[in-house]
């Protein structure tokens, strides 16, 4: 099916990579006309598809679709459109008159394997203190005085090795069940609670089902809320669970933050009663004068987790995997990292 991939620089901004890797994955198995829009473009697609009429496949990335555009492409047959994060609801009834077929994109998936891994890192520096321990060798010598020659972490907060730690985390699905995976590898005591997944999904990640919520947070040395922001999640963690965690017990956060109550959170971490390690607050970017900042129980990184050429690449491929011609023994190796290209 001969295929138009319209991007421009609204969509660059957002999946940085994934244009171009759509284009590369596609071009082995279709024909692809392929067009980068220069920034403050006010050209119709129609205008900027040469051949317009023998375009079947339209995708077009960070650009609206007007009943002119459609009139124009009269032979398209389906259609993607996509802002960044989702396809502009107007779309749907217009393609719907024209007889076309709307292409969706699931909404998840994309930085599963990128945001699991990096929150593995934060429980990981956070058990040992690296980035304490890394700031800390770069202004004086005190950081290799050890008074026990033999152990060198905060005793106050769970620390040492992941292997017979009760990690406990809210959730199951695509970044909660790698995690879990990671740290029932890595020889802890993993439970999970998901009242949505299904029983293969702890089998799988190697973790115990738990079934009631408010059981998860009574032992838990590591404890993980990893679910999506949603309306029915946020606040899913109360204040009433976070109070009931164990003195030292740590907090990972790399999904959302509001899916806990924020504010007690941070009453306890403040009060030195539990160590964070997170990705994401509840305020960002956090002001220079956060309480949460310079703390030694807390591990922080700016929401980055997710943000990895990977997540792109798989945000396309996951586009194409839904067409019939897509073969992914044909794909080719991910390109190399240019954004020289995009910025001029």
């Amino acid at each position: 099916m001969k295929t138009a991939i319209v991007v421009n620089s609204s969509f660059d901004s957002i999946w940085p990579l994934s244009a171009d890797r759509l284009r590369q994955v596609l071009e082995p198995v279709a024909e692809v006309t392929f067009v980068r829009v220069a920034e403050g473009s006010d050209a119709s697609l129609a205008e900027l598809v040469s051949d317009a009429s023998s375009i079947r496949r339209l995708i077009a990335l960070g650009l609206t679709v007007t009943e002119a555009d459609l009139d124009s492409l009269s032979g398209v047959e389906e259609v993607f459109v996509s802002t960044g994060y989702e396809a502009p609801a107007p779309a749907v009834e217009l393609l719907e008159a024209h007889g076309i077929h709307q292409l969706s994109h699931r909404s998840e998936g994309f930085w599963g394997q990128s945001v699991s891994e990096f929150a593995l890192g934060l429980t990981l520096a956070a058990l040992r203190q690296i980035a304490h321990t890394h700031q800390a060798i770069q202004s004086g010598l005190e950081a290799w005085d050890y008074p026990f020659q033999q152990f060198g972490d905060d005793s106050r907060f769970t620390n040492g090795t992941v292997q017979g730690k009760r990690v406990r985390i809210v959730g199951s699905g695509n970044i909660a069940s790698r995690y879990a995976s990671f740290m029932n590898m890595l020889g802890a005591d993993v439970a999970a609670w998901d009242p949505y997944a299904s029983e293969p999904a702890f089998h799988r990640a190697g973790s115990r089902k738990e079934w009631h919520l408010e059981n998860l947070v009574t032992d838990a040395e590591i404890f993980v809320p990893m679910v999506p922001l949603t309306s029915s999640t946020e606040g899913l963690v109360t204040a009433e669970h976070l109070r009931a965690l164990p003195n030292g017990c740590l907090v990972v956060q790399a999904t959302r933050a509001k899916i806990v109550d924020t504010v007690e959170l941070r009453r306890r971490v403040i009060a030195n009663e539990l160590s964070l390690a997170a990705d994401v607050f509840d305020v960002e970017p956090l002001p220079l004068n956060d309480p949460l900042l310079g703390r030694a129980n807390v591990v922080h990184t700016p929401h980055l987790a997710g943000r990895t050429k990977e997540s792109n690449y798989r945000w396309a491929e996951m586009l194409a995997e839904q067409f019939p011609e897509y073969d992914r023994y044909l794909v080719p190796a991910p390109p190399a990292l240019d954004f020289g290209e995009q910025a001029r």
